[in-house]
């Protein structure tokens, strides 16, 4: 945030009127400064410091300079919930699904996702199936209903509105359904600190294709035993030109793919979860 509002950069927590105004920007600046202090100086009281990402544990260092009673515990994944999905790769479906699961907060940039599939659709060729995008995710309350209804309007906009669905509050076995089904999942918040629905995509057996930032790009979307297990993109253009690699690919290599990122999940379950997390306070039972 600090380099945000220092480059008054427009965002969802930067409003425009503030990056359009110098004072504005160097008041809020300064508060941010003054904020990073303080919290440095509670943080370095600390005995014990657990964060759930290297991405995150880059910034506590730097802000907290604790180094030496700081670990990395990633936060639990219910990865078993999703591991009985079958990992066998669709030999004739008549079209290919892209799902994104994520509440419908500005952060989580469902514009980009939509722009990046019309993209997709404008650019396909007559080898590919036909596609379809389904946005899952919970509304909090009206200002996230609004958000929805301004997503189903760049949809219509964009003339993608007959491939693009909106599944809002839906139960956990009609998630699950649509991640069995689903070739390619889809992340494109900035700077997520961990990312838990990117992993429960990986372990569900979708092909992830998730922002190039945070928790996803450091410790998630990484190659697992030297082989594949995802793909980072940051703009329309790279997200579209990535989604209509995964779909280029052979039945053969995709499911090789999505093999190599269940495989790698483990890592984020429950039970290395409570391991890390016990080895992290042992010392305060001492």
């Amino acid at each position: 945030m600090l380099s945000v509002v220092k480059n008054q950069n427009a965002g969802f927590n930067n409003a425009a009127f503030i990056t359009k105004n110098p004072f504005l920007s160097k008041v809020k600046l300064i508060y941010y400064y003054l904020f990073a202090s303080i919290y440095g100086l509670v943080g370095s009281c600390s005995d014990v410091v657990m964060v759930n990402s290297s991405w995150t544990l880059n910034h506590i260092l730097s802000l907290w300079k604790v180094g030496h009673c700081t670990n990395i515990v990633y936060p639990p994944c219910d990865v078993q919930t999703f591991l009985d999905i079958p990992l066998r790769e669709k030999k004739m479906t008549p079209r290919h699904l892209l799902v994104s699961v994520a509440q419908f907060r500005p952060e989580k940039n469902h514009a980009l996702q939509i722009r990046a599939f019309a993209k997709l659709l404008n650019k396909k060729t007559e080898s590919l199936p036909s596609l379809k995008l389904v946005l899952i995710g919970g509304c909090r309350n009206q200002d996230d209903e609004l958000r929805v209804n301004q997503l189903r309007k760049l949809s219509e906009d964009l003339g993608v509105q007959e491939d693009v669905e909106f599944k809002i509050n839906i139960p956990f076995d009609e998630l699950k359904n649509y991640l069995s089904e689903a070739t390619i999942g889809l992340h494109t918040m900035w700077n997520e600190h961990f990312g838990i629905g990117v992993v429960e995509c990986m372990a569900a057996g979708t092909i992830i294709l998730a922002h190039n930032s945070g928790g996803p790009k450091l410790d998630i979307v990484v190659p697992h035993e030297g082989e594949v297990t995802g793909f980072l993109a940051e703009s329309e253009d790279s997200y579209a030109e990535t989604m209509a690699h995964i779909l280029s690919m052979s039945a053969e290599k995709r499911l090789q793919i999505r093999n190599s990122a269940r495989a790698s999940v483990s890592r984020f379950s429950d039970q290395e979860f409570e391991v890390t997390f016990l080895s992290s306070v042992e010392k305060l039972f001492k």
